[in-house]
């Protein structure tokens, strides 16, 4: 949707995926849209030097969310959520409604 603004369809699905859900790591953001891991780790590296995003680790793994220091992050995170207001039903439980922490044993399905 905002692909020509920002570059690329790759950029756009790591922006969406971290508006919401808050966070992502590159294997998760990899498995989630079926990209490479080294088409994500690209894309985030680019986005984290361009001072949108920022790395912490955590374990082995890097987590990125959106730079608390970056100027416009309040009007780049609304526009993303309009974005994710306007997708459709079907991609939305598809990629941004993934369980994000296990069930609770015994928790019918």
């Amino acid at each position: 949707m905002i692909e020509a603004l920002l570059g690329n369809s790759t950029a756009e699905k790591i922006l969406l995926y971290i508006t919401n859900y808050g966070d992502g790591y590159i294997s998760g953001i990899a498995e989630t849209f079926k990209i490479s891991k080294s088409q994500v780790s690209k894309q985030l590296l680019r986005l984290e030097n361009g001072g949108i995003l920022v790395a912490r680790d955590k374990g082995s793994l890097k987590i990125y969310t959106f730079n608390p220091r970056c100027f416009y992050k309040n009007e780049l995170e609304s526009l993303l959520r309009k974005v994710l207001s306007q997708i459709s039903r079907d991609e939305i439980e598809k990629y941004y409604r993934q369980r994000q922490r296990p069930r609770r044993t015994g928790k019918s399905l």
